[in-house]
């Protein structure tokens, strides 16, 4: 017998929830790199697939290889492809760790990759793009470890205002008033690897539209695993929706072991078939293409209509 050609590589993980992408890969333990293309970000980069060369911001959840591998190859390229510097946002206490190992490639390499590294505290903000910040909050690993949200921040009129003559709007303004208020839409929460804790029900995670979370162990029996590894288990999972304000939740992290027909199943066991309605599982590409399938088939009867 000839030998058998190597597997395939997995498929990255596609999800359209209106009016964003959530795509890339998870597998825990092998590589996590997901990105949110409308924000040019990529939650950690474990793997550098293609897709992520075009997102301007890696944000790395933890110093873990299956979230931080693909790290300077993605800066490479970039360069490589002149794509510009790649911008790198990681807990400060990371920071001094990612140089060095960058230093280790200038070192193999005889050439430096150029990169731009941003050091971010818990609760500090980067402005991403025009009125979006990421805010960065602590989470509960094994290593040190930080959540990120993305935020848009709207003006909105005062309350005590609408209804207002724009002639009067003017006249406040033009004496220096303040018109109007600073509304936060917290719209993309990715927790990374983390256990429970009061980081998971903080406002700006519970109300995000999206929230992009671990869950690695569905097992009954693997409660202590997920517990001593400082992971998310269904059970947690099952705790935590009813918390959640969440348009959708997108599980990701599960291992190469669980299958993932019958994790969908634990979990309806666990939390009922009309909440998980709102659930994903980013790596389930069978039932991920059927959706995006369904979703392209009714843009389509609607331009028809139009």
């Amino acid at each position: 017998m000839i030998p058998k050609p190597p597997p395939r590589e997995p498929a990255l993980g596609f999800l359209y929830l209106p009016p964003f992408r959530v795509q890339g890969m998870s597998i825990g333990g092998e590589a996590t790199s997901i990105q949110v293309p409308e924000f040019d970000v990529c939650f950690d980069m474990g793997q550098c697939a293609r897709p992520a060369l075009a997102m301007d911001y890696a944000v790395i959840s933890h110093g873990h290889m299956d979230h931080i591998g693909g790290l300077s190859y993605w800066c490479s390229q970039r360069n490589f492809q002149g794509m510009g510097e790649g911008k790198i946002v990681c807990d400060a206490r990371l920071a001094p760790s990612i140089e060095k190992m960058m230093e280790g490639f200038v070192e193999l390499e005889r050439q430096r990759t150029p990169y731009q590294l941003i050091a971010i505290e818990p609760d500090a903000e980067i402005e991403i793009k025009n009125n979006i910040v990421l805010r960065a909050f602590e989470t509960d690993h094994t290593v040190e470890s930080m959540g990120y949200v993305i935020i848009e921040r709207r003006s909105k009129l005062r309350e005590d205002l609408v209804g207002l003559p724009q002639e009067k709007l003017r006249e406040l303004k033009d004496r220096g008033e303040e018109i109007t208020r600073i509304l936060e839409v917290p719209l993309i929460a990715y927790t990374g690897d983390t256990a429970p804790g009061p980081h998971l029900i903080r406002d700006d995670v519970i109300n995000a539209q999206i929230v992009i979370a671990e869950c690695t162990f569905v097992d009954p029996d693997h409660k202590e695993r997920a517990k001593i590894g400082k992971h998310l288990h269904a059970a947690d999972i099952a705790e935590w929706l009813p918390v959640l304000q969440a348009e959708a939740v997108v599980l990701v992290h599960l291992s190469r072991r669980t299958h993932l027909g019958q994790a969908r199943k634990r979990l309806t066991e666990l939390i009922g078939p009309e909440r998980m309605e709102s659930v994903e599982l980013l790596m389930d590409h069978r039932r991920n293409r059927t959706r995006y399938e369904r979703q392209a088939a009714e843009a389509e009867a609607k331009l028809a209509t139009q």
